[in-house]
């Protein structure tokens, strides 16, 4: 396509970092014989800037560390653990012990003023935006969430709450007892119920 007298393509200017993506997609017409990052803009934790590290997609390693660590904790407490055939299920494992199959989406939380929240909904983006849609509380029996802080897995069955859960993994700074939840005490998988 011509728009006056240049050659464009569409979505052209929806790329971020468009010198980033020129002098690593062609050294040699920027000054450089190899890639390099020494001028690009840095991460903002202090980590460096790979071509590896650009490529990973750091929520999906975090959702992918989660499940194994899930995975991890049932085969420890003697379930054996089924995977779904495909990535839109809308469960991330079962587990499968004694007769009874417990279909389970995994959450990866780290831990914020000493807690863990996880709200019951599903957010993903596309080229139209950013899209979120409340948790079918109906296709999955319970949410695992996985603590990087404690290296431990805690198991909510969604039905029992409203539109998400706090767990406390340590006291409150203000000593309050009422209404909260030890993350402790839901560290073993619930009982199907209902069925």
């Amino acid at each position: 396509m011509v728009a006056g007298g240049r050659c464009s393509a569409p979505g052209r200017d929806r790329t971020c970092d468009q010198p980033l993506r020129r002098r690593l997609l062609y050294p040699l017409s920027y000054g450089g014989s190899a890639p390099t990052l020494a001028n690009s803009r840095q991460p903002m934790d202090g980590s460096s800037l790979t071509l590896e590290s650009m490529v990973r997609h750091h929520t999906k390693d975090k959702g992918d560390l989660g499940v194994a660590k899930a995975h991890a904790d049932l085969v420890t407490k003697g379930f054996t653990v089924l995977f779904p055939a495909t990535a839109h299920a809308p469960f991330d494992l079962v587990a499968y012990a004694a007769g009874e199959f417990h279909r389970l989406q995994v959450k990866y939380r780290s831990a914020r003023a000493g807690a863990v929240t996880v709200k019951f909904r599903s957010m993903w983006a596309d080229r139209d935006g950013t899209h979120m849609t409340p948790m079918d509380k109906g296709a999955i029996d319970t949410v695992c969430i996985y603590c990087p802080e404690t290296d431990e897995c805690y198991y909510v069955r969604p039905d029992a709450h409203g539109a998400s859960v706090t767990l406390r993994i340590a006291p409150s700074r203000n000593g309050q007892q009422a209404g909260v939840l030890d993350a402790t005490a839901f560290r073993e998988l619930p009982c199907a119920v209902g069925r």
